[in-house]
């Protein structure tokens, strides 16, 4: 009997991680009626990344309802406790996340993380000694500033009015009030688990990488850069530290910046944070074959992606493994010297992008059938 691991993370606007370890389940098990399945759906601080430390760690989900990324739009969703409800685990994307706005609400110089601020405060009610947050998949380029106001912090104009905690006027903020900035945040361990290494400005930084995919044209990219620059000497001269160059400031539209600025958080890489939550090391070890993958595998899936997260530690424990993707992208054949033993794309030739959403749960079980017959 074939032990496989099963340890993919979502593919986007498709199959959340769970469903595709389901998928790929049941194609091995067409072709091989005795073999055995580990599920652990895997996240790399972007989306997903709440519900695959539930599932690894029992726990258990708290409803909540935020400010959304917009001023006057509320968000029925929720966060996570596990490890005896000590710990909570926090998707800004669920609160501020770009699947939020359709793509003509988008707007980076006036969408806020204010709700993901009312999330760690509603978190530190509950009385948790921690709180990991995932920063993927956010649609703000605020710096952290609504964070940061949700949680107490004041940010003034040079007459002493507050300045809307936003892209587009953080260039107008003169000085920042932190007297009622939340006492708890002190005595709560916070980590970051952040799939980008960027920091905060220049052409590597927030604004210029992930602007346009929030809905900034280029004007309106100049415009944020100039603004979280602007900002970041701002918020350091009221705290005595830099962090703006630091990697993964850059995050989540700079609100890396602001979690480690404002509330002393540390920074990790997701994929290797949920790999040490989820104990994949000692799952592996156990395993014949290791499967992951997700919706678009290229070149950048080496800079902190989940799949090469997964490989490299199978490779460690020296596994095979398998990485199934629906698009392989530019240079996903750099891979192949950097763990990973077979990468397949799961579609047809010639499928239609609608195709491939419409129909990823069977592709990914006929691609998981087709190389477990293989490997009979």
């Amino acid at each position: 009997m074939k032990t496989f691991i099963l340890a993919p993370d979502s593919f986007k606007e498709s199959m959340t991680a769970e469903q595709a370890c389901a998928s790929m389940q049941r194609g091995i098990l067409r072709a091989m009626s005795d073999a055995q399945c580990i599920h652990v759906p895997m996240a790399d601080g972007g989306e997903g990344t709440v519900d695959a430390l539930i599932a690894a760690l029992a726990g258990e989900r708290i409803a909540c309802e935020v400010t959304g990324p917009l001023p006057h739009q509320q968000i029925k969703t929720y966060f996570g406790l596990v490890d005896g409800a000590k710990t909570a685990v926090i998707e800004m994307a669920k609160a501020n996340g770009i699947d939020l706005l359709a793509p003509e609400q988008r707007n980076p110089l006036k969408t806020s993380t204010f709700g993901t601020g009312e999330m760690i405060k509603q978190a530190l009610e509950l009385g948790v000694a921690k709180i990991i947050l995932g920063l993927g998949g956010s649609v703000t380029n605020d710096g952290g500033a609504g964070m940061a106001e949700a949680l107490g912090a004041k940010f003034l104009d040079v007459l002493g009015n507050i300045v809307p905690a936003c892209g587009g006027s953080l260039n107008r903020v003169q000085n920042i009030d932190l007297i009622g900035l939340d006492a708890r945040l002190k005595q709560t361990e916070i980590i970051i688990a952040s799939d980008v290494n960027n920091p905060l400005c220049g052409s590597n930084g927030a604004s210029y990488v992930f602007g346009p995919q929030k809905g900034a044209n280029d004007e309106m990219v100049q415009i944020l850069d100039r603004n979280l620059s602007y900002f970041a000497d701002i918020v350091e001269t009221a705290i005595g530290a830099s962090y703006q160059h630091m990697a993964g400031a850059g995050a989540a539209g700079g609100l890396g910046f602001g979690l480690l600025a404002f509330t002393g958080a540390n920074i990790r890489s997701g994929v290797e944070l949920v790999i040490e939550q989820c104990h994949l090391a000692e799952k592996i070890a156990r395993a014949d074959y290791v499967l992951t993958g997700e919706g678009k595998i290229d070149f950048q899936t080496q800079f902190g992606k989940t799949p090469y997260g997964v490989a490299k530690l199978a490779k460690q424990l020296n596994k095979p493994v398998i990485a199934f993707a629906g698009l392989l992208g530019e240079g996903f054949d750099e891979l192949y010297n950097l763990g990973f033993d077979q990468i397949i794309g799961i579609n047809p030739p010639d499928c239609t992008m609608q195709d491939a959403l419409d129909n990823a749960e069977s592709n990914l079980q006929k691609a998981c059938e087709n190389i477990a017959e293989r490997l009979k």
